[in-house]
C-alpha cells in the first residue's frame, strides 16, 4: 500500500500546498481520500478520475471536500467521463451539499458523476482490493476516521477529530497513522482537533507503527509539530509534505 500526499494545508491552501487530500493505492485499487482545494490538480499527476475506485470524504468542511465541485465538472462536462458514476463515500448530507452549490435554475445531475453512499459508524466496504472501516469521531459535526487494509498493510486516517476512543480503535496496531495536528487546543469551548501532543498520544495508545502528522495550522511550523508529537510517541514521526509518498507496511 502507498500513501501519496496531495495536500496537507489547513484551513486554506498555500502556494504549492493544497488543503487536505491523499491518494491511497493498494491491491489493485486507488482511492482519493478527502478532496480539499487544490488536490484535484495534484491527483492528476498520478491518476485520472475515471481510474479511481472511489472517493472517501471525512467531513463537509470546505478544506476537505471543496474539490468535489470541480471534479463534478471534469466528470460530467469535460474529458474525464467515467464508465459509471464514481462511488463517493461521505457524511450524511453530502449529496444535498453538492446539489445546493452546483444547481442554479435547474438541478445539477450529480448522479452522473457520483454514486453517493452515506457513511455510518462501523461501516465496512471493499474498494479495489482494499477494505475500509469508517468510524464516527468527535469534530463538532458529522465526521469520520477510516482504517484501510489491503491484506498486507494497514493505514489509519483521523480526518479532523478531537482525541476519542473511536479513533484509538481505528488506529489500533496500524502500520501508519495519518493524524491531524492542527495546533493548540482552545482555552475554552469544545475540542474538535488534535494538538501535536495529542497526535503523539493517540499513536502511542494505539500502538501504531509510524505517525505522519498532517493538517498543521498556520500558527505552527511543521518542524515544531514534529517535535511536539515526538515528545509523546517513541516511534517514527514524519510530516505529510505535499507531494511526498509513503510506503505503508
Amino acid at each position: 500500500m502507498e500513501l501519496t500526499v496531495l495536500g496537507s494545508a489547513a484551513p486554506y491552501p498555500r502556494p504549492g500546498i493544497p488543503c487536505s487530500g491523499y491518494l491511497v493505492t493498494g491491491g489493485s485499487g486507488a482511492l482519493w481520500l478527502d478532496a480539499g482545494p487544490g488536490t484535484l490538480a495534484e491527483l492528476q499527476r498520478h491518476a485520472r478520475l475515471p481510474e479511481l475506485d472511489g472517493i472517501w470524504i471525512s467531513h463537509l468542511h470546505a478544506d476537505h471536500c471543496a474539490d468535489l465541485l470541480t471534479a463534478f465538472y471534469a466528470l460530467v462536462y469535460a474529458d474525464q467521463a467515467p464508465s459509471a458514476p464514481l462511488p463517493l463515500y461521505g457524511p450524511q448530507g453530502t449529496a444535498a451539499r453538492l446539489e445546493g452549490f452546483l444547481s442554479n435554475a435547474a438541478r445539477s445531475p450529480i448522479e452522473r458523476a457520483f454514486e453517493v453512499r452515506e457513511l455510518h459508524d462501523g461501516q465496512r466496504v471493499r474498494l479495489g482490493g482494499m477494505e475500509l472501516e469508517s468510524r464516527s469521531v468527535e469534530h463538532g459535526m458529522p465526521g469520520y476516521a477510516v482504517r484501510i487494509d489491503d491484506g498486507a498493510a494497514s493505514l489509519a486516517y483521523s480526518g479532523d477529530s478531537a482525541p476519542c476512543a473511536a479513533l484509538d480503535d481505528v488506529a489500533r496496531g496500524a502500520d501508519l497513522l495519518l493524524c491531524e495536528a492542527d495546533g493548540d487546543p482552545p482555552a475554552d469551548g469544545p475540542r474538535v482537533h488534535h494538538s501535536p501532543e495529542d497526535a503523539g498520544r493517540t499513536a502511542a495508545r494505539a500502538g501504531a507503527g509510524r505517525l505522519v502528522v498532517t493538517h498543521v495550522g498556520p500558527f505552527l511550523r511543521p518542524e515544531e509539530a514534529l517535535g511536539r508529537a515526538a515528545s509523546e510517541y517513541a516511534g517514527p514521526v514524519e510530516h505529510a509534505d505535499a507531494g511526498r509518498a509513503f510506503s505503508v507496511g
